[in-house]
């Protein structure tokens, strides 16, 4: 029969153990007794556990922001419909039936066209400011982090729309694009 010591822990360690469970301790204990243990302070840091800066969503959500004003600023809005109408009633109580057709013209229709050139010049001003600061952001950010591409994209596809958009709006306010029919 084989001698049988107990270690610290309590575990079987033997030179020469009789039967299949005592060695199967006896390898157990051999196993843990190899193994060293780690004193607190001395873990390894990953990057995964690091503390991480910002994000970029307020950029990213910034540029889709300006990419959907550009986009509305060259389709129109509610807010410009709503404009337009308001200022066709305004226009159509206003003018007497006795005066020229140029005035009636200018009163019902000229007003009207005015108020969503002005609604859509707003809107693409708005895309064009909002996407200009999204890409002015990350010199004012954390150093070494670059922005996304995609948020540079539509960041750009923003300002790009909202100059078209405010370009588009100067001219239809101006008459020179679509200008109102003359009465003569």
């Amino acid at each position: 029969m084989g001698t049988k010591t107990v270690d610290e822990a309590g575990a079987v360690i033997g030179a020469e153990a009789t039967n299949d469970e005592e060695k199967g301790e006896a390898i157990e204990a051999e196993k843990t007794a190899g193994d060293t243990v780690e004193e607190p302070g001395n873990e390894d840091v990953s990057d995964e556990t690091a503390p991480e800066g910002p994000s970029g969503v307020g950029q990213g959500a910034g540029a889709v922001v300006s990419a959907g004003l550009g986009i509305v600023s060259l389709t129109g809005s509610w807010v410009g419909t709503v404009a337009s109408a308001r200022e066709n009633l305004v226009g159509q109580l206003q003018t007497s039936s006795s005066a020229s057709v140029a005035k009636q013209i200018q009163e019902v229709y000229g007003d009207a066209w005015q108020a969503t050139a002005l609604w859509g010049g707003l809107f693409a001003l708005a895309a064009l400011l909002v996407g200009v600061v999204v890409l002015a952001r990350p010199a004012f950010g954390v150093p070494r982090r670059p922005q996304a591409a995609w948020i540079k994209s539509a960041a750009w596809a923003g300002v790009a729309l909202g100059v078209i958009g405010l370009l588009l709006a100067v001219l239809k306010y101006t008459d020179v694009l679509l200008g109102l029919p003359s009465a003569g």
